[in-house]
């Protein structure tokens, strides 16, 4: 069974074809979000997040063809409610927060070594280009499969990707 028909069965209630279409689409998705996010620790609450809209919205899904691409426009719009919330979180004054809201904020420690080396490289690449490493290297989709979901022709994408592998080389050099 394919994504679309999937959609429309999770759109029915059928919590079968929703675990069959997580397992198709959660490894492309979270490489998409934290192409987006930068963060694997928010990343993953974003990809909970999307997934949850998928099931609440999958019977609005109109059938264009591309199921991945409507994913991905839920999956985006998370990350950037994300941003805006943690820019107001960000612009509220210390003073104004209570002791419990500072935890909140707190980031844990747990494999924040890798966190930052995983940011600072993703850092370097332009948006484009951090998807499409992502996708391919994460995701294990092939270069025809990311052109046909970013909608960018295949030459393209073979052009940023080996641009974006370089870049990446060159960072881990230096460091």
């Amino acid at each position: 069974m394919g994504n679309e028909e999937l959609l429309r069965q999770v759109g029915m209630g059928n919590r079968e074809a929703f675990c069959q279409l997580y397992h198709n689409t959660d490894r492309t998705v979270y490489s998409f979000i934290l192409s987006i996010i930068k963060n694997p620790q928010d990343a993953e609450e974003v990809m909970q997040e999307t997934y949850l809209k998928i099931w609440t919205s999958a019977s609005a899904y109109q059938s264009q063809g591309k199921p991945l691409a409507w994913i991905f426009t839920i999956a985006r719009n998370l990350c950037y409610m994300r941003f805006r919330e943690q820019r107001r979180q960000a612009d509220m004054g210390l003073d104004e927060l209570t002791g419990d809201e500072v935890g909140v904020l707190c980031l844990p420690l747990e494999n924040m070594t890798d966190a930052i080396v995983l940011k600072s490289a993703l850092e370097i690449l332009k948006e484009d280009e951090r998807q499409i490493v992502l996708l391919h290297a994460s995701a294990g989709l092939k270069h025809r499969e990311i052109a046909a979901e970013l909608g960018m022709p295949l030459a393209t994408v073979l052009s940023k990707y080996n641009r974006a592998v370089k870049k990446l080389k060159q960072y881990l050099r230096e460091e």
